[in-house]
């Protein structure tokens, strides 16, 4: 008998099961007898042979995300927390920069703690192109990986591409034609990408052009990144009736420079943003925005995983709906 046949049959997942073999981490009295009922009722041996010995060494779940200062992160890893502990497993966060190498971190923790799975919370596909031999199960978030091919990751993504051109739509109906857009380095961020190639091909569609050098400035997804790109952006464009934020925290960012500037949003400028999180609904003016699935982002992506580690599943691709909210901060022309 195995340790997932014993998480099958006691009910619990294999993070719990491991815990009480081990008598390693907090586990409910309720799930400790029904488990040990089980090991009991087959006579089960932890240490029977070297394979089970290394399913035991695994610990928890890793999550590895991309910047400090990103306020939909927060909200996803929030919830994220709660469905890996109800699971039975620990939940291991570890934050590194935004253009750091994520895959590179993988490697680190694996060597370190060897997890049962790992979740990447924001990423650049090119990290995984390049030199991806990690065989553990893995989940991206919020970047589509099916392009990759492996086995063994999965994605959960918003379809940034659609979703970029949906909201450009919604300015261009409003008759703006001069649209700004600020967002992270389309060489180091998937979404700043995707969103990118969003906005232009609805440009196109409108039969305009998208002059990526005078339309488009990059900073960090952050208040100040917004902030500095907005002004680099009416710098370089002063004509712009509107900037599309590629984050809702580089949004308000931007509203602060254009109100240092004298520019009123949205009678001088319209801005909007991309995540809808919650400080979104009390900024001033509300903030236009695309609104992400946080939960489903969440909830998916560790269900994804541990189905993985515990039935051997091999990777899904799955797009969560988006919307858009309409706010004070765009008007038309």
């Amino acid at each position: 008998m195995t340790i997932k046949e014993i998480a099958s049959e006691s009910g619990y997942g294999v993070g719990t099961v491991s815990r009480v073999i081990n008598n390693n981490g907090s586990v409910s009295d309720k799930a400790r007898a029904r488990i040990m009922k089980v090991i009991e009722e087959h006579n089960y041996q932890p240490n029977e042979n070297a394979k089970r010995l290394k399913i035991q060494s695994h610990y928890g779940i890793a999550v590895i995300v991309k910047g400090r200062s990103n306020a939909l992160f927060e909200s996803v890893i929030e919830r994220m927390h709660q469905a890996v502990q109800t699971k039975g497993y620990q939940f291991i966060p570890y934050y590194i920069d935004q253009d750091d190498n994520e895959v590179e971190k993988a490697r680190e923790i694996l060597n370190e703690r060897n997890p049962y799975g790992i979740i990447f919370l924001g990423s650049n596909l090119e990290f995984f192109n390049k030199d991806y031999n990690i065989s553990i199960p893995s989940v991206i978030v919020t970047a589509d990986a099916s392009e990759l091919n492996l086995k063994n990751v999965s994605s959960v993504s918003v379809d940034d591409l659609r979703a970029a051109s949906f909201m450009t739509d919604y300015l261009l109906d409003l008759g703006h034609k001069n649209i700004g857009v600020i967002g992270g380095n389309p060489d180091l961020s998937r979404p700043s990408s995707m969103r990118l190639i969003g906005v232009n091909s609805s440009f196109i569609k409108h039969r305009m052009n998208f002059d990526v050098n005078k339309n488009y400035a990059y900073g960090r997804f952050s208040l100040r990144g917004g902030y500095v790109a907005a002004r680099d952006l009416i710098k370089k464009f002063p004509d712009l009736t509107a900037i599309i934020a590629m984050s809702d925290l580089m949004a308000i960012g931007a509203i602060r420079a254009l109100n240092e500037l004298g520019k009123k949003c949205p009678e001088d400028i319209s801005v909007t943003g991309f995540d809808g999180i919650e400080i979104a609904d009390y900024t001033v003016p509300g903030l236009t925005t695309i609104r992400q699935d946080a939960d489903g982002l969440a909830l998916r992506s560790v269900e994804i995983l541990i189905n993985s580690i515990e039935n051997g599943t091999e990777a899904v691709h799955e797009i969560v709906p988006y919307i858009l909210k309409t706010g004070e901060s765009t008007g038309k022309v």
